[in-house]
């Protein structure tokens, strides 16, 4: 069984930048129809993001609590961030995210998951792995901790509980429910996992 996107018969006529922000820009694509004719479509295209189910050898998961402004609340997530550095793999975008926000490193990383965050209007790709063999470590060299990160809460539950968070309603963060539900299906049926460096 094959990963790779089938064929398909819509094509791009034009692109047209309506904005160009800090993380994301916004497009207006123009695109043939399989069926004849063609449709606008907008397009928020982002680089991606790397998040990290960090479990530790008593099987607690680490959860971040941070204030999210464009739904006005505070979301349990897991340690991630953008892959906004040039050329940085994204196995090290996540050991550089759980260094700065949670101040650990990992013996044991394991892929689990890639999945497109809101493929309706958005090209963001987020990255899944399961981090093990926790050990604390300092913050990289130059790394602040600013804005919303100075509000941020770190706590470890285990994963079981977690996982019922997330069907109770108080873990939303799309990555967490992603990450949290696989490392659980993976830590019950050792699924086969992709290599580390896939994507």
């Amino acid at each position: 069984m094959g990963t790779d996107p089938a064929p398909h018969e819509y094509r791009l006529l034009e692109s047209e930048p309506v904005h160009e922000g800090r993380v994301i820009t916004l497009l207006r694509d123009t695109v043939a129809m399989p069926g004849g004719g063609d449709s606008v479509r907008e397009v928020v295209r982002h680089p991606g993001a790397a998040a990290v189910v960090a479990l530790d050898d008593d099987g607690q998961v680490v959860l971040l609590r941070q204030y999210r402004h464009p739904v006005g609340q505070y979301l349990w997530e897991l340690p991630a961030g953008l892959r906004d550095a040039d050329g940085e793999p994204p196995l090290e975008t996540a050991k550089r995210e759980l260094a700065e926000e949670a101040e650990l490193a990992a013996e044991r990383w394991s892929l689990l998951t890639t999945h497109f965050s809101s493929p309706g209007f958005c090209d963001e790709m987020v990255l899944i792995y399961l981090a093990e063999g926790l050990s604390p470590v300092a913050r990289p060299d130059g790394f602040e901790v600013e804005h919303e990160e100075l509000d941020m809460t770190v706590e470890r539950v285990p994963l079981a509980d977690a996982v019922q968070r997330v069907f109770d309603g108080g873990i939303r963060n799309a990555a967490a429910v992603v990450g949290l539900l696989a490392a659980a299906q993976a830590r019950a049926t050792s699924p086969r996992l992709r290599p580390v460096d896939a994507t």
